[in-house]
């Protein structure tokens, strides 16, 4: 059984991120090009903070990719931190540079400083806020752009759309066809704050202005959906820095209305048309949101996430000092007011790398064509029943 791994290294301020993806199949086409490209979109979205005027993202493949081909080895993948070169003593990782800048002593509300130097036995902070920042994230849609690259051999597209951001809610989608879903995801591309409603994006612009004047930041809900493909995928999301909910197809909503609302009818067709594009066992509603009994069944797999506010504030939150247990009030640093949007881009990368994992445990094989053959030979079956 084929088992995509992966994992991640570095700090925010350091010299760079480093990801290493284990399990990609030999034959899959890689470019620099490709993870820029989704690196970029990270980048975006309105409400951003100055963090994104410093950082210009490029991915540099350092293994497991030849002529652009990967060739079965794991991936590597190092991403460099501009800021680094403001960083040099205070994140070297010489002993030499020993207390060149002062430590951090005043956990802030919302982050986990106080957790971390307590679980870690550190008296400085900068130790763990480095880590758990969400400046992470950038290598997890590095590798999760090769996943793509991958599921895009078997035609299995990843996308998201911003749903509410404060209280500007957009309506959920009106259909469990992949042609609306992938329609909605084009038009959230073009909004600033990626949401698929024009007037709902010009709310939410409005409300994040209205947060920034007041020193303070919002949160929001978006939607992932994986067209053509279990509870993995909300673990992978709520692994992401202020994922406070994860629900998959009608969620919460499910258990305030009848059955008779909520399971899918199953029809059968042998003839292709508008609801059942191969023929055979269809359904005309999504409230499972593709997954029954713990199994994908063939419907598009929707994941519904909630973010939490980003808890660095203008407005200064009340805190103690770790060493004295003094009171004070957290001192603002550089952050967002909003990062729903680019959220979004990070809960898609981690959809990719579960279903890519979840798509090689069913059909694996050492190369593409392998897995290519699999595939290919399962649909075969398929068509039989």
């Amino acid at each position: 059984m084929t088992k995509l791994r992966f994992l991640t290294s570095g700090e925010s301020h350091g010299q760079a991120l480093v990801g290493i993806l284990e399990g990609i199949p030999a034959g899959v086409p890689v470019s620099p090009e490709d993870i820029d490209r989704q690196l970029r979109r990270r980048q975006q979205g309105y409400g951003r903070g100055g963090r994104m005027k410093i950082e210009s993202d490029s991915a540099r493949i350092m293994a497991g990719v030849r002529w652009g081909m990967t060739i079965g080895s794991p991936v590597s993948i190092l991403v460099e931190n501009r800021d680094w070169q403001n960083w040099r003593e205070g994140m070297s990782p010489d002993a030499g540079s020993l207390d060149s800048i002062k430590a951090v002593t005043r956990p802030r509300p919302g982050h986990a400083d106080l957790a971390g130097v307590l679980k870690y036995g550190r008296e400085d902070i900068r130790d763990v806020l480095e880590r758990s920042s969400a400046r992470e994230t950038a290598m997890r849609v590095a590798l999760g752009a090769v996943a793509r690259k991958f599921l895009s051999l078997f035609d299995i597209r990843v996308g998201s759309y911003v749903t509410g951001i404060g209280k500007a809610k957009a309506a959920a989608s009106p259909s469990p066809e992949e042609k609306v879903l992938s329609g909605m995801f084009e038009k959230a591309e073009k909004s600033p704050v990626r949401c698929p409603d024009p007037e709902v994006s010009k709310k939410m612009i409005r409300a994040i202005d209205k947060a920034k004047k007041e020193g303070d930041s919002l949160g929001g809900t978006f939607d992932i959906f994986v067209t053509k493909l279990d509870g993995r995928l909300a673990q992978a999301v709520m692994s992401i820095q202020a994922i406070k909910g994860v629900e998959i197809g009608a969620g919460f909503e499910a258990g305030g209305r009848p059955g008779s609302e909520v399971m899918d009818e199953i029809f059968f067709g042998r003839k292709r048309n508008e609801k059942n594009r191969a023929g055979g066992f269809y359904r005309k509603t999504n409230n499972a949101g593709g997954i029954e009994g713990g199994m994908t069944n063939g419907m598009p797999v929707i994941v519904r996430a909630a973010m939490k506010p980003i808890p660095t504030l203008r407005r200064a939150l009340r805190s103690v000092d770790i060493r004295t247990g003094r009171p004070f009030e957290a001192a603002y640093e550089r952050s967002d007011v909003c990062a729903v949007p680019a959220a979004a881009i990070v809960a898609e990368a981690m959809a990719a790398l579960v279903a890519a994992d979840a798509f090689l445990e069913k059909f694996g094989g050492d190369s593409a064509e392998e897995t290519v053959r699999n595939f290919d030979s399962y649909l075969t079956s398929m068509k039989r029943l």
